[in-house]
């Protein structure tokens, strides 16, 4: 094994990125620069309604227009037996019986249940002529009543989407201990309650989603192009039930990704329509959508209506926790959309703090809206929020301190690993610590004086903060390591990027281990033909288990090494050591470097008996316990009292992310978090017409980006507690912003409008709300 001294471009080091030469000067390959010889395109039609039967589709007008190639429609799927998707869930209800999963079509054949669900898809020689084309379809629809609101659909007048089961009840779900937490409630000195939305987003990646495929009908496979998170959850459910195929007959390959956050992890229709289209026309088939479209379909995130009590003892103790949480899954289930408010986000009812026992209840309902997906966190960042809400709110009507209130409660570093009652263990951090420092760097102790010039100048300053912790690193991943006969290692991965900057981090990793300049190291990802079947990117997970493959494939490779350096040294392979890149006779000078050896290696001369050609390691990674970055965010914020606009001034973070591979990228991806935490605490939301189910919020002219005047600059600095669940100590880091950021800001907006005796405000946080809340 390499020892620890450090590698020019190795672990720990503000390596540039190595991607960015290509991107910032137009060599990126994303899914609109690939094109296939002879191709048509297609153009989907969206249901203009949320909730109708489809009485009749008839295509004569738009088969003659110029360019128009064919019009397909659900039946035609159907006929060939394809278009299934199916989104089942390892969650069950609280009786046993399980979650309600129902069918969905790629497209729809009988009735649409939300605006934008896919009816048709023209085809012609351009997009252009494939648009035009669509306007002239003649499709009847008997218009149905609809239901948007997550809470409304439980309604006893509520329109049920789903017939089969009679309601809008897809999901009835509990955790926890309730006998006992009943009990510390009814024993507790105060019991602190809270309402909270968290509101419906979207996620408006930068590149919006699309597809190009063909069909070889020589060796009978496909060959599909689209963005994903990681090929293999949407091979699978692309082969089948999809298009009824092993996976095998399914070249996928992901370009370039411009951001994914999530929702690019799953399958859509379109996925499964155009590769379809294209073995049905015997030509490519590409797509590409505008931003409405995308806006529409594009899978949402969060939307969840919570309830949750915290109960104390008189000297300011946490006793128990308790929550209800009415979940949208939009029309359809994707997969983590009953998951996010029951396994995932429940698994975060204790955060950072020692409470006894915790009790949640979550209902996932159906409405006329588009599917719910995981986002940036999903789960995590909803229930940290109102977990750090209650706290903040608890500290206020005691009259305590917020940080002495959270000081009695952390867990602490000495009782680290501690094992919390929804099943986690921690296994490192120190909570206390990142809080007392963030706080610091916030300046707190001169709030005061900045509040009173604030005061004298008309405008109202708040200040919050939240503590956190969250578990990540989950699942697995492939990696192959394998040099060629020129000395350079291709490193291929089921993880994927989607503009983090996969291929600087692995190869730094790779480079601490093996000692190689990055001349020498390829990284590939995205082709399921090089990079074999392993989860993608999601969760945060994916330095933690790839890199985590990277150091088992060097250890087989350093392994082997050893055996080829000593046959060339004419030594024995156990006096071989291997450090910065060469084998070494131990106590001797002599040596040899792991690039000549992996040459070396395609020779039988240079090989002992026994082993093959060549230099590889291949290792499928899979993390048995998470890892559990923390730290403490905190926000300050100036509001005018005459228009109730929230200006976040100042911002500081704490983070523990254990061992850090670049600090630079590492900074980027802070930024970006807290960037969308501010986001949905501050101005997104995606609104419908409660009577007609119409998305409201349809582009960015109405729906409110956070941009660079609303983002503040921001202080940060890094504890270290070594993570000891995986090899390389490190800890997620992509997930945490949002997670922290939503409740540091709400928690100083609260602050700011404590004066007016305002102690709960929903995100988004408009001027209009805070006005109101003032003017009330």
């Amino acid at each position: 094994m390499p020892d620890s001294a450090p590698i020019a471009n190795g672990i720990g080091v503000s390596v540039p990125r190595i991607e960015d030469h290509a991107l910032l000067t137009g060599g990126g390959r994303f899914i609109d620069d690939i094109d296939m010889p002879g191709q048509a395109h297609a153009y989907f039609v969206r249901s203009p309604y949320a909730h109708a039967k489809i009485n009749s589709i008839d295509s004569t007008a738009t088969l003659g227009e110029p360019g128009v190639i064919a019009v397909f429609t659900g039946s035609d799927m159907d006929q060939d037996g394809v278009g299934a998707i199916v989104g089942s869930a390892p969650v069950e209800n609280r009786d046993g019986s399980p979650l309600f999963v129902p069918e969905r079509r790629s497209i729809a054949t009988d009735v649409v249940r939300y605006a934008g669900e896919t009816v048709a898809v023209v085809i012609a020689e351009t997009a252009e002529q494939a648009a035009d084309a669509a306007e002239l379809l003649d499709i009847e629809y008997e218009e149905l009543p609809s239901v948007t609101s997550t809470a409304g659909a439980l309604d006893a007048d509520a329109p049920v989407i789903w017939s089969d089961v009679g309601s809008n009840t897809a999901l009835d779900w509990e955790t926890g201990n309730r006998a006992a937490t009943d009990a510390a409630f009814a024993r507790a000195a105060h019991v602190t309650q809270i309402d909270l939305v968290n509101n419906r987003i979207v996620v408006g990646a930068t590149e919006p989603r699309g597809a190009i495929a063909s069909y070889d009908p020589l060796t009978r496979r496909y060959t599909v192009y689209t963005p994903t998170q990681g090929n293999m959850p949407v091979h699978t459910a692309m082969a089948n039930p999809g298009l009824g195929v092993p996976k095998e007959d399914i070249h996928l390959i992901t370009p370039d990704v411009g951001g994914g956050f999530g929702i690019k992890n799953g399958i859509y229709p379109e996925q499964i329509v155009i590769p379809w289209a294209a073995k049905r026309l015997g030509r490519p088939i590409k797509w590409y959508p505008s931003r409405g479209d995308a806006f529409l379909t594009d899978y949402h995130a969060r939307d969840h209506v919570m309830q949750a009590e915290l109960a104390l003892d008189g000297d300011g103790k946490f006793l128990a926790i308790r929550c209800k949480t009415t979940s949208s899954m939009g029309a359809y289930h994707t997969g983590g959309a009953a998951i996010i408010p029951t396994k995932g986000g429940t698994r975060m009812l204790t955060n950072v703090y020692r409470i006894d026992t915790v009790f949640a209840e979550t209902v996932c309902v159906f409405t006329n809206n588009t599917p719910t997906a995981a986002f940036r966190g999903a789960g995590k960042p909803e229930f940290c929020y109102m977990v750090e809400r209650l706290v903040d709110k608890a500290a206020r009507e005691l009259a305590i301190d917020p940080a002495d209130l959270r000081r009695r409660n952390l867990v602490t570093a000495s009782e680290m690993p501690y094992s919390t009652p929804t099943g986690l263990v921690y296994d490192s951090g120190d909570f206390e610590d990142n809080m007392n420092q963030a706080l610091v760097l916030a300046d707190r102790d001169g709030f005061a004086d900045r509040k009173q010039q604030a005061k004298d100048a008309g405008k109202l300053l708040g200040f919050g903060y939240a503590v956190y912790t969250e578990p990540d690193g989950f699942m697995d991943n492939r990696v192959g390591m394998q040099f060629d006969s020129s000395g350079v290692i291709t490193v291929t991965l089921t993880g994927q990027t989607n503009g983090q900057g996969h291929a600087t981090v692995f190869s730094q990793i790779v480079a601490s281990q093996l000692g190689l300049s990055f001349e020498n190291i390829n990284v590939v990802q995205g082709d399921s033909d090089r990079i074999g079947p392993g989860s993608g990117t999601g969760g945060s997970r994916t330095t933690t288990v790839a890199g985590a493959a990277i150091v088992q494939s060097s250890e087989e490779i350093i392994e082997k090494g050893q055996r080829i350096a000593a046959q060339m040294l004419e030594a024995s392979a156990d006096d071989i050591e291997f450090q910065h890149g060469r084998f070494t006779i131990a106590g001797t000078d002599r040596s040899v470097g792991l690039v000549d050896v992996a040459k070396a290696s395609f020779s039988s001369a240079n090989v002992p008996e026994g082993d093959g050609l060549g230099l590889e390691g291949n290792a499928h990674y899979v993390a048995r316990a998470y890892n559990y970055p923390c730290g403490c965010h905190v926000a300050e914020v100036e509001i005018d009292r005459d228009t109730g606009y929230v200006q976040v001034t100042r911002y500081a973070m704490v983070s523990d992310f254990g061992t850090i591979i670049n600090p630079m990228l590492l900074e980027g991806q802070l930024h970006g978090g807290v960037s969308n935490g501010l986001g949905q605490a501050l101005s997104e939301e995606v609104v419908y017409d409660p009577d007609s189910g119409q998305l409201i919020t349809g582009s960015f002219m109405d729906y409110c980006m956070p941009r660079a005047v609303e983002t503040p600059h921001f202080e940060w600095a890094t504890t270290e507690t070594t993570c000891q669940t995986n090899p390389l100590g490190v800890k997620g880091c992509g997930e945490s912003g949002p997670t922290a950021s939503m409740p540091a800001v709400v928690n100083a907006i609260v602050d700011a409008l404590s004066e007016y005796g305002v102690t709960e405000i929903d995100m988004p946080v408009t001027a209009e709300k805070v006005w109101r809340a003032i003017n009330a």
